[in-house]
């Protein structure tokens, strides 16, 4: 008998956050070793919760929520968005232009497979959050990754998002904050990236989930706010912010000339319908969320929890030879670099590998976000300090004995 195989269309799709490294990881845990995960933003297994009146939220609307919703997502959860996007500027969005969705990544795919032919190029950071890239491949696309300039703190290079564009590009993917580098972009930079949008009639694919995830007083710019005449889908979600990853709440926000994408938007309508609607639970999460307390603001404040481990992350990364790293002012990464005449790697997924397997510490190689040198890594900074000061001892030690082996 033949065997049977896999699609075509997964050959380009990568998504090592959840890839070999941790196929090895779990058969370790299997075999009773204890693991300290640097790999993932799941932040409720490191005692991050959702805040409480979330969850009352969610179990007294529970005996509403058996049914079916509007595919679009409920009255109240998609009102209390477009009151959010008032908040950020974000002009002309009415009910009808929000598109609630099992996490934004539900969202992202939808996006995309509504945008793109078969061979159509949309422009992508490098690194990348990788789900966006997958996403792409998986709708026939072609992603074409541009340069973010770790000399300039991560900024985008507006030169060579200029250089990439063909007649077939159709869009540019912003991910603001950054997943995996923790920048922040400026408002001329989100600017310039609006005019290239504009200049090549563009859509402009926003991911802002880390919105709220802001160290240092930095202050974050909503990408729609600056402009009405591109058309601009926004993402976000309860995930990252509300501690709240396993509700799977996210919202898309379509703004900009909307009457000119009207058959775009019966592409998005005609796909959110045969998804029939997102988990309703979580819906009834995102009101409470986004109009009470913000919470996420003890945490990322001077002493908050979050703030607390950026800098010690930070600290020990950068003090071990030959590792350094752009300090991070929002998101729960960062993406510090390997030295290449230090740290002569060939293939980073198997150096990060045989690091799990002598540390029993799991992080993701910098290839795995579309970055093409094999010399970075994302690392997650959400342990406990206690925790994430010995994850970061053992990194060190590893790679002082990989130091040691090349004298």
């Amino acid at each position: 008998m033949k065997p049977i195989t896999k699609s075509a269309k997964l050959a380009n799709v990568l998504y090592d956050i959840r890839g070999p490294i941790m196929d090895a990881a779990k058969q370790m845990e299997e075999e009773g070793q204890k693991l300290i995960k640097l790999n993932i933003g799941n932040l409720a297994v490191f005692g991050f919760d959702a805040p409480e009146e979330v969850q009352q939220d969610m179990i007294r609307n529970l005996p509403a929520s058996a049914g079916y919703s509007d595919s679009k997502g409920i009255f109240a959860a998609r009102k209390a968005v477009m009151h959010e996007t008032q908040k950020q500027g974000i002009k002309g969005v009415t009910l009808e232009d929000i598109y609630l969705g099992n996490g934004a990544s539900e969202l992202i795919s939808m996006a995309t497979n509504a945008l793109l032919d078969n061979g159509d190029e949309l422009l992508l950071p490098s690194p990348d959050y990788p789900l966006w890239t997958a996403s792409v491949s998986l709708a026939g696309g072609t992603p074409v990754h541009y340069v973010c300039d770790e000399d300039n703190g991560w900024m985008p290079s507006l030169d060579d998002i200029r250089a990439k564009i063909t007649p077939r590009t159709k869009g540019i993917v912003v991910i603001n904050p950054n997943n995996p580098t923790g920048a922040l972009y400026s408002d001329d930079l989100l600017k310039g990236i609006v005019e290239i949008a504009r200049e090549h009639d563009l859509v402009i694919l926003a991911d802002e989930v880390y919105d709220k995830v802001l160290y240092d007083d930095v202050k974050h710019t909503a990408l729609a706010s600056l402009s009405t005449d591109v058309l601009t889908l926004t993402f976000n979600s309860l995930s990252k912010s509300y501690r709240s990853c396993g509700y799977r709440a996210g919202w898309m926000v379509v703004s900009g000339p909307k009457k000119r994408a009207k058959d775009y938007i019966e592409g998005l309508n005609m796909l959110a319908n045969m998804k029939l609607c997102s988990n309703v639970p979580g819906q009834w999460a995102i009101q409470t969320a986004l109009g009470g307390y913000q919470s996420i603001n003890d945490l990322v404040c001077k002493g908050g929890r979050l703030r607390r481990q950026r800098d010690l992350a930070y600290e020990l990364i950068t003090a071990i030879p030959g590792v350094s790293c752009v300090k991070p002012s929002a998101a729960l990464y960062m993406f510090p670099r390997l030295d290449p005449e230090v740290y002569p790697i060939k293939d980073d997924r198997q150096f990060f590998l045989e690091l799990l397997k002598e540390t029993k510490v799991m992080l993701v190689q910098g290839t795995g976000f579309n970055w093409a040198a094999p010399d970075h890594f994302r690392i997650v900074f959400l342990p406990h300090e206690e925790d994430l000061r010995e994850a970061i001892n053992r990194i060190a030690s590893f790679l002082e004995k990989y130091r040691n082996k090349l004298v």
